[in-house]
């Protein structure tokens, strides 16, 4: 499997163009990372879509990022249809909880959820009843509510939050992010085994076109 080595390039118009065998980008360490494709993914939310999709879309977000609720408004269901559903591009969501207390908790629900399979329905949840950036939509309550609804055993789902089970994993999951230089949500690394491409921000659908089309 190809190994991709992290450096500096700038970004233009919100994609950060990708070289053969390698993507740079530059950490604040300014220290070289080497990746394998396994590496990027793991860790991250359960796969959407087929495991054997060649090109991958790694999407970096938080759960009260406006423009991360856009993507999922606009532009995740073409996405979906086009690529995802044909089996041509798999994605996988990893946190990067910027806007406080609230998105770490989003998170780590969101991870609860997923000890009894249902990540995904969680995780849609949380994105259509977005209601803003540091608003205090996100309360144990509401998340009492959608494990509700998606038929989550409640004892199980609230013992898991109670104990912050994924507390860890959800800090070590920005972490990394900001280690590989992600600053800002929504971004997106796509790539397959040998090369990987750059979208920062809510682009429009065109330019996802666009760039898996480099593949």
């Amino acid at each position: 499997m190809s190994k991709f080595v992290l450096l500096a390039i700038p970004v233009i118009i919100g994609i950060a163009s990708g070289l053969f065998l390698a993507f740079y980008l530059e950490p604040e360490n300014s220290t070289k990372t080497i990746l394998t494709e396994s590496k990027l993914i793991q860790n991250g939310s359960p796969i959407l879509g087929s495991p054997d999709a060649p090109i991958t879309i790694l999407e970096w977000g938080d759960y009260q990022c406006t423009y991360c609720y856009k993507f999922h408004q606009e532009t995740l269901d073409k996405i979906k249809m086009q690529y995802i559903e044909t089996g041509k591009v798999k994605l996988v969501f990893k946190d990067f909880p910027l806007n406080g207390p609230d998105s770490i908790l989003a998170a780590e629900a969101a991870f609860c959820a997923n000890d009894q399979n249902k990540y995904w329905e969680f995780h849609d949840k949380l994105y259509k009843n977005w209601a803003g950036e540091r608003t205090g939509w996100v309360t144990r309550q509401l998340l009492d509510s959608f494990a509700t609804k998606i038929q989550l055993d409640s004892n199980q789902f609230n013992d898991c939050i109670d104990e912050q089970k994924y507390r860890k994993h959800v800090l070590a999951l920005y972490d990394f992010g900001k280690g590989i230089g992600i600053d800002a949500t929504p971004s997106f690394l796509i790539f397959d085994d040998e090369k990987i491409l750059k979208i920062r921000g809510n682009q429009p659908v065109e330019v996802f076109i666009k760039t898996i089309a480099e593949f």
